[in-house]
């Protein structure tokens, strides 16, 4: 399992004890906003539980973030492969998930720098991608930020989602690698 550093924070590997404030994230309705629910307790444990599985399998995937000195679990940053199906996969996106004390403070765009380096410099990535649905300003700045680029014509229907779901509607952005 590879750690990555940055001058704030660590990118590891999941412990039992983050299962709490991971928990906790999941239920807060503002960090859910622009996903179909909040988590349950039970459903926030097992997607802990899958996230952690692929790290061990792979050495890589939504790295456990921390605050180096200030917070021992912030939320997740990290690569991981799409689990379905779309024009543009297969593929490796680049994700997080922060929890509401850990936004505003620029996390997000260094853990994502720290994971995009390590997509193409160690795993080889010819290119990365990040999507999420369209009104979610706030993770498409940083998708922005890290230097990624939107086309219209690469949005989609998220096919988890229903027809008619108001969250729906994705847009995709991408980043070669240099």
């Amino acid at each position: 399992m590879t750690d990555l550093h940055t001058k704030r924070l660590r990118l590891r590997s999941w412990r039992d004890a983050d299962k709490a404030a991971f928990g906790r994230m999941n239920a807060d309705p503002d960090v859910m906003r622009y996903f179909p629910a909040p988590l349950s307790s039970a459903e926030s444990d097992a997607l802990a539980d899958a996230i952690r599985s692929h790290i061990d399998r792979l050495g890589w995937g939504l790295w456990a973030v921390e605050v180096t000195g200030v917070m021992p679990f912030a939320g997740y940053i990290g690569l991981a492969r799409p689990r379905f199906e779309s024009h543009f996969t297969p593929c490796v996106e680049i994700g997080w998930r922060l929890s509401r004390d850990a936004w505003g403070h620029g996390y997000a765009i260094e853990g994502a720098l720290a994971a995009l380096s390590f997509g193409f410099t160690e795993l080889g990535l010819d290119e990365i991608v990040s999507f999420t649905t369209d009104a979610n300003q706030r993770s498409r700045r940083v998708m922005e930020r890290i230097g990624m680029t939107h086309d219209l014509s690469d949005d989609f229907d998220h096919p988890f989602l229903p027809a008619g779901h108001p969250l729906r509607r994705h847009v995709l952005y991408r980043k070669s690698a240099p």
